[in-house]
């Protein structure tokens, strides 16, 4: 069964609202079967990444760039996955109150040094999620976790 694995750093409601709704569009039964192994960004281990046939990302912006603790995922699997995970699809969403350009241009740009092949452009949500913001996130989860049963 392919694995999707959802790396996260939520510290907000607004955040936890949106990874729930990309966590239900994973796992919605119309996907396929889809192991979905969600791990905070400051636990997320090298195995797990290595192990993982595609990728979920979730951040909020902080100052303008990804969270402390979604670039400490990143610095810590980057060399181990560079060669093994080339490739691999993945999709993002980041969270912010105000600028979200520099978190989105650092997530293209480390995706895009490990080769990773992104399945739908960066969701970028400002303030609080709406309805469509959830429509869209859940959309995002699904797409992802598709993309792993249909190559």
């Amino acid at each position: 069964m392919p694995r999707l694995l959802v790396v996260h750093h939520t510290p907000s409601p607004a955040l936890q609202e949106m990874l729930e709704a990309a966590l239900a569009g994973a796992r919605d039964p119309e996907v396929g079967e889809v192991e979905v192994v969600v791990r905070p960004a400051l636990t997320a281990a090298v195995v797990e990444a290595l192990d993982a046939d595609g990728y979920l990302l979730g951040t909020p912006a902080n100052i303008g760039y990804v969270s402390g603790a979604l670039k400490h995922f990143f610095d810590t699997v980057y060399y181990p996955c560079l060669d093994a995970t080339k490739g691999r699809p993945f999709a993002a969403y980041v969270h912010g109150n105000l600028d979200v350009t520099g978190a989105v241009r650092a997530i293209e740009s480390i995706t895009t040094g490990l080769g990773w092949r992104a399945v739908a452009p960066i969701l970028t949500v400002s303030g609080t999620p709406t309805r469509a913001d959830r429509d869209a996130l859940y959309e995002l989860g699904g797409t992802v976790a598709a993309t792993l049963t249909t190559g």
